[in-house]
């Protein structure tokens, strides 16, 4: 087992691996940024090293200044947490070179599921149902045009670098394809230096359904259930819920056989998600596989009591997974607590927390990294919080989220709370009747603050 991890983040999620390492008895390094000089993962780590200045790309992005880190505190191993290096090659094989074990997947594999194109092509080859479209990369726009004749319209055009939504067009009609094709390569290659384009049948009325998966350093791998994170916007998840209220028994079954299939033709290590389209038939199709922790991974352990961190922790040491697949027995939504205004387009609105009440109670899980008195810096992801709520009904844990968020008091700030109270009251989302396209006609109902 490891001795000392150091944890390659910020924020709640480096919070979150620290608490897991204390309870197994193994040492910690936070890195920070001046920036986060405050922050409580410094606080709570045995140890901590600031890695450079506020902006991203000169602290938490920097490869050389993080193995640095791991050298002198002679941390064995690293955690990446999500975002930032969590799903980088270059970094995982930086880390073998310098025999400390990265707590993920290896480069190759980051590469082979971090090209889209690739993990397409890996994931038929596994008998993975995947999205009809182009066979690899596009190489011309008239190659572009005649392949969405034949496939027929809507189609959706997806840059093969792509992520969080940059490089993404919805095409409806043929005369709208040349512009479409233009500004998604733009956007690509100014975005990832990469504007490699493939084109895949626009799915309607689709869910966005991931299967959890652990996978061992002996080629077996399990499922822990689904995730349902169809309520999005700009192609940010926004809130997550377990079981769907979308799935039936028999989809489940074939979606987490296809999950474990997925994971085992490529022989995956770590905790790892295979992310799914499914439409208004029940028709799923693999989307992409995230190769690493996802930030809603704790409705996941809280439905099946899992802890999720350990168990990755425990694979990377070399520990094999028992290889049950687990079905959940309760119900549990996340919240994503951002420091946005939802009633100014959400605008981030980063500076300092006045007042701080947290909601507690039964089945009531507050993972945050903030405190009164803290000021949120302006320059990394806006959220400071995930809400959890679990319960033994879908109607139970919507009320105790309701009640949950009534409770929770941030001021200084403008937050999404008043979001997510509105969202527990939609009609649709009260009724499971919900898809991607939710936020399109979603509008913010003016509250008192």
């Amino acid at each position: 087992m490891f001795k000392k991890i150091l944890i390659a983040n910020r924020g709640e999620i480096a919070l979150r691996v620290i608490r897991t390492c204390k309870e197994m008895g193994i040492k910690t390094v936070a890195v920070y940024s001046t920036a986060d000089a405050e922050s409580l993962h410094v606080r709570f780590a045995d140890e901590a090293v600031c890695i450079g200045p506020a902006p991203s790309n000169q602290s938490y992005l920097k490869m050389a200044n993080i193995i640095a880190a791991a050298e002198i505190t002679n941390a064995d191993a690293i955690h990446p947490g999500y975002g930032f290096l969590s799903e980088n090659a270059k970094f995982s094989k930086i880390c073998e070179e310098h025999e400390i074990k990265f707590i993920g997947a290896s480069p190759e594999m980051i590469e082979k599921m971090g090209d889209k194109a690739t993990a397409k092509a890996t994931m038929k080859a596994a008998g993975v149902p995947t999205i009809p479209g182009s066979e690899g990369l596009l190489e011309s726009f008239e190659q572009t045009e005649k392949l969405a004749r034949e496939m027929g319209y809507p189609v959706m055009l997806k840059a093969t670098a792509g992520g969080g939504g940059k490089g993404m067009r919805a095409v409806w009609k043929e005369e709208d394809l040349r512009k479409a094709w233009d500004s998604a390569r733009q956007e690509a290659g100014a975005a990832f230096g990469n504007d490699g384009m493939y084109m895949e049948k626009l799915i309607e009325e689709p869910r966005h359904i991931e299967i959890q998966v652990i996978g061992d350093q002996f080629g077996k791998a399990c499922h822990l259930s689904e995730r349902d994170c169809s309520v999005q916007r700009r192609h940010q998840k926004l809130t997550e819920e377990t079981p769907s209220p979308f799935m039936t028994d028999k989809l489940r079954k074939e979606m987490g056989e296809a999950a474990v299939r997925a994971a085992e033709f490529i022989k995956y290590e770590g905790a790892g998600t295979v992310e799914f389209l499914v439409d208004k038939h029940r028709n799923f199709y693999f989307m992409e596989m995230n190769t690493r922790i996802q930030v809603e991974h704790p409705i996941t352990e809280q439905v099946i009591d899992f802890d999720l961190i350990r168990e990755q922790i425990l694979v990377a040491a070399g520990v094999p997974i028992s290889g049950k697949n687990y079905i959940p027995k309760l119900h549990s939504i996340e919240c994503r607590i951002n420091a946005e205004d939802p009633h100014n387009d959400f605008r981030p609105s980063p500076g300092r927390i006045t007042t701080l009440h947290m909601p507690g109670g039964h089945g009531v899980r507050l993972d945050t990294h903030v405190y009164s008195g803290y000021t949120i810096p302006p320059n990394y992801d806006s959220m400071i919080a995930k809400l959890i709520t679990t319960a033994q009904t879908r109607e139970e844990a919507i009320n105790k989220m309701k009640r949950a968020l009534d409770e929770f008091v941030i001021e200084g700030i403008k937050t999404t709370i008043p979001f997510h109270r509105q969202l527990m009251d939609h009609p649709d989302y009260v009724a499971g009747n919900y898809t991607t396209k939710f936020m399109e006609d979603f509008e913010m109902a003016e509250t008192e603050d």
